[in-house]
């Protein structure tokens, strides 16, 4: 299935390693180092034009990509669980 993270971005469910609250989850300093490494190294998309609310980890051709979105963790997960259900 596939899952709509915002500005015209859509990905299948299931690449999705995690979703998580942007603001609950850079607290800690980790989160923050793997997330500026992984922009260092080309691996962040950005499909917020607002302020970011969540990123979703996924892997694609054996490689993590990282996405900023807009819409809150609890919407997106929401999302891709009601279109799990509707299989």
């Amino acid at each position: 299935m596939y899952l709509h993270l915002g500005q015209e971005t859509v990905i299948t469910t299931d690449k999705i390693l995690g979703i998580f609250d942007i603001d609950a989850c850079t607290v800690s300093k980790k989160t923050r180092d793997y997330l500026s490494y992984a922009e260092k190294n080309g691996r962040v998309v950005n499909v917020s034009y607002e302020l970011p609310k969540s990123f979703i980890v996924c892997s694609e051709n054996e490689k993590i990509t990282v996405y900023i979105s807009q819409i809150s963790a609890k919407t997106l997960l929401n999302r891709a669980e009601n279109k799990n259900i509707e299989k």
